[in-house]
């Protein structure tokens, strides 16, 4: 079965698609999803850009963890 999150997954597809997993998972790995997106812009970031930015650490791990089932 193939990953249902990669680097080119959009931060609203995780947020989205896991609920508040997705959103806590975001958090430990450094993103900080907020309520609600305050720059409607970071919602369409892809995950690789924010690490490329700075903004997520541990893409790998990252998207290890959300690829989990659980």
């Amino acid at each position: 079965m193939p990953d249902r999150f990669g680097p080119q997954s959009k931060v609203r597809q995780v947020v989205d698609g896991l609920g508040e997993r997705g959103r806590e998972a975001l958090r430990r790995h450094g993103y900080e999803p907020g309520e609600g997106f305050v720059d409607v812009l970071s919602q369409y970031q892809t995950l690789e850009h924010a690490a490329r930015q700075e903004r997520l650490r541990d893409l790998g791990g990252l998207l290890k963890e959300l690829n989990s089932s659980g």
